[in-house]
């Protein structure tokens, strides 16, 4: 899966007389001290400009960069009028616009659409420095700055949103991002190849109203491109299917047999005439069946207002996600279309090593003096080691973004990115926060077969079992741990990015390897939920690949000597649970002493599988024709508030709530003070709490909390109870 070109190929812009910026300016002034007049490229980002290779406006800088451009960074503007996008000049060739490295919304808000006040990407935790859909006033801003420098827009928010999506803080379908942001181009996904292709054929003349040929973007058209066959999938029973492919000898009748089954059938070759040699005729490669092809999905005015033909469009998107086979999309938005190009080719390691080995200063640009940012001092002494996924967990975004095709480092490039963390970063203790990445057990995984990898459009290599093709040895992982202990000055490597534990049950030497070695006492793994029902709707394995790991874990542990602990993250109200099912998560929690402090609530992100199941409240995981099946989505308010509720059983917050759901499902057996009850009766301690007055809260906010100690409500609870001789519960509570 090789690309056309590779990132590193072009000649540079400005042939390096410009050298290298110690930090991109973000100033006039910082750019006079560089002997600029103007900047070729602008970067327009809503997170503060840290220059380290996890926040993704550095990486596309410093790519740019390096090819020879001059680029400018203004961060987390002050977007109230056009004066802050003019800071540092008219750009030369363009702006490049990206909300961060989250998504405004929900940086912003909560997923039970709360307001959010802090921001980890902001000096001092800060909120309110970037505005809701942070990509469109950006855009817009910059039109309004110098309207006839193009605008593309790319990062999460864009690359979620190229496609009419559903609006989880709206409750409707909104139109593609580019139409909204009136921008020239969006580039989905991560950026550096077409960016490149981009910002070069720009520069070399071409207009960007003309380039709408290039991979991972997404443009807007009158027609088709010129030469391009559609396929009509703007129906359910129109999904265009892809013809088989053809046999690569080009004869498709030519058939083949064994002198065995020759002679089952009775024939005798050495009897056979003797037929006269003829050349063979080699005939030139078939076009292959999605080459020069594109999908013609239902338009946005169709999938706004019919939800079978918004989940059609949402499983038509996601099985043309594969680089090797994807077609193109074309989706029309009233009289106008938009076409989305195939996905960029993924990077060869080579080009991985040298994203990563740009000149990144790996701290925050001076502007920002001692403020912390808190997003910073989580991942500074973290190494990104791989990109993609192949889980295609339903909630996630990572396989529409970044793709499934695994990305790795070499295991030099990441030793070198080590020692320059030891070297570097102010007030280095000896210890790699995490060597992972979206998944940490992944690193150098891919598809046995290459045949297979080009053509194949599982949404996942994992689920429901184990692709018979996908590699499970993990040996490459152990080796790269190994080598990193022996770095001088380095005394502890953890991983803290999450473990897919179903694919390291495969390799045990790989499990036993991350528990004695690089567990800090404590491993974030995520089973999401017990029951099959949402779990089938995840995309997860059943409890028994769990099982099977904490059993190793455990065993690993107890032969290191170590005391250490699994840390399960599940996931309330996601699309296909019911009241049932989390109550029988909240049995097994409370069955294993699990006393979950913080927990998640499912968040509809734009277009992932799983937002089109929270929308329809059909299996879009299935082909939509005939299909059926009614997913029930816990929407309203107080059936998510009631399983988060469920999460967080030992909250006494939460049981009168509890209680009376139970009542009405049938089982009020499991309220009362028994082993096998989920929550107690209600009692003098409930009533307390719920009548209790506290500054600053209403009665029936008051709750125990757990890690931090009691609050002053708990410790008055918790006097009277112990003058009057009853047990306390305030220690079970808090864990």
């Amino acid at each position: 899966m090789a690309a056309e070109r590779g990132l590193f190929s072009y000649p540079k812009y400005w042939a390096e007389s410009f050298g290298t910026a110690p930090f991109l300016p973000m100033s006039r002034a910082e750019m006079k001290q560089l002997g600029w007049g103007s900047c070729d490229i602008i970067l327009v980002v809503g997170d503060a400009y840290v220059d380290h290779p996890s926040f993704g406006m550095a990486v596309v800088g410093r790519m740019l960069e390096s090819q020879g451009f001059r680029v400018g960074m203004i961060a987390q503007p002050d977007w109230s009028s056009k004066d802050a996008f003019m800071t540092l000049g008219k750009p030369n060739l363009f702006f490049g616009v990206s909300a961060g490295n989250m998504d405004s919304m929900i940086n912003r808000y909560t997923a039970d659409k709360k307001l959010r006040h802090d921001d980890a990407y902001t000096p001092g935790n800060e909120g309110g420095k970037r505005p809701d859909r942070a990509v469109l006033v950006y855009s817009q801003r910059c039109k309004e700055a110098y309207k006839d420098v193009p605008v593309i827009i790319g990062g999460i928010e864009a690359s979620l949103r190229r496609i009419a999506h559903y609006d989880y803080w709206q409750e409707k379908v909104r139109r593609s991002i580019i139409f909204d942001a009136k921008a020239e181009m969006l580039i989905y996904g991560n950026a550096e190849r077409p960016l490149i292709e981009v910002a070069h054929r720009i520069a070399n003349g071409e207009d960007i109203n003309t380039l709408h040929d290039i991979r991972g973007t997404a443009v807007i058209r009158k027609e088709p491109l010129p030469g391009w066959r559609g396929v009509d999938s703007t129906a359910i029973d129109k999904v265009g299917k892809i013809d088989p492919v053809p046999n690569p000898y080009g004869a498709d009748d030519v058939g083949c047999g064994t002198f065995s089954e020759f002679a089952q059938q009775g024939i005798d070759l050495s009897k056979a005439p003797e037929v006269e040699a003829k050349p063979i005729l080699v005939q030139p490669p078939r076009q292959k069946p999605w080459e020069k092809t594109y999908v013609k999905l239902p338009a946005f005015e169709q999938v706004s207002v019919n939800k079978s033909l918004y989940a059609h469009a949402s499983r038509i998107l996601h099985q043309e996600t594969n680089p090797g086979c994807a077609r193109a999309i074309y989706q029309r938005h009233g009289d106008r279309h938009l076409w989305v190009n195939p996905p960029a080719f993924p990077l060869t390691t080579e080009e991985m090593d040298g994203v990563f080995g740009l000149p990144y200063q790996r701290v925050p640009h001076p502007v920002y003096g001692k403020a912390k940012i808190p997003a910073y001092e989580m991942i500074k002494t973290s190494v990104n080691i791989m990109r993609g996924c192949f889980g295609g967990c339903s909630f996630c975004s990572i396989t529409e973004h970044e793709g499934r095709v695994i990305q790795s480092r070499s295991q030099e490039s990441i030793l070198k990115e080590i020692k320059e963390i030891r070297d570097k970063v102010p007030g280095f203790t000896g210890v790699i926060s995490d060597l992972g990445g979206p998944t940490a057990n992944m690193y150098r995984l891919r598809c046995k077969n290459p045949k297979a990898e080009q053509t194949c459009r599982r949404p996942s290599c994992v689920y429901p079992t184990i692709c018979e093709h996908m590699d499970t040895d993990q040996s490459p992982t152990v080796d790269l741990y190994r080598a990193a202990r022996k770095v001088d000055g380095i005394k502890k490597i953890l991983v803290a990015s999450g473990v897919r534990y179903d694919l390291a049950v495969e390799d045990p030497n790989y499990v036993k390897e991350l528990v004695q070695h690089h567990v800090g006492g404590y491993l974030k793994i995520a089973p999401e939920h017990t029951e099959t029902g949402p779990l089938s709707k995840m995309m997860k394995p059943g409890m028994g690949a769990y099982d099977k790991f904490k059993e190793m874990f455990d065993r690993f542990s107890r032969e290191a000597g170590k005391e250490q602990y699994l840390i399960p993250y599940f996931i309330s109200a996601h699309p296909g649970t019911t009241d049932k099912d989390m109550v029988n998560l909240a049995l097994w929690l409370k069955e294993r002493d699990f006393k979950l402090d913080q927990v998640q609530n499912f968040y509809p992100s734009p277009m992932a599988n799983a937002t089109t199941i929270y929308h329809t409240e059909m299996n879009s995981l299935k082909n939509i024709k005939g299909n059926t099946e009614v997913v029930p989505v816990p929407k309203g308010e107080r059936q998510r508030r009631l399983h988060k509720a469920l999460l967080r059983y030992h909250d006494p917050k939460g049981w009168p709530m509890i209680r009376e759901a139970l009542v009405k499902m049938g089982l009020k057996h499991l309220i009362g003070r028994s082993k096998g009850c989920l929550v107690p009766e209600e009692g003098k301690e409930d009533m307390f709490l719920r009548n209790i007055k506290v500054p600053g809260k209403k009665p029936g906010q008051v709750a125990l909390t757990r890690h931090t100690g009691v609050n002053p409500a708990a410790k008055a609870v918790e006097k009277i109870k112990r003058s009057s001789g009853k047990p306390s519960f305030s220690k079970k509570a808090k864990g």
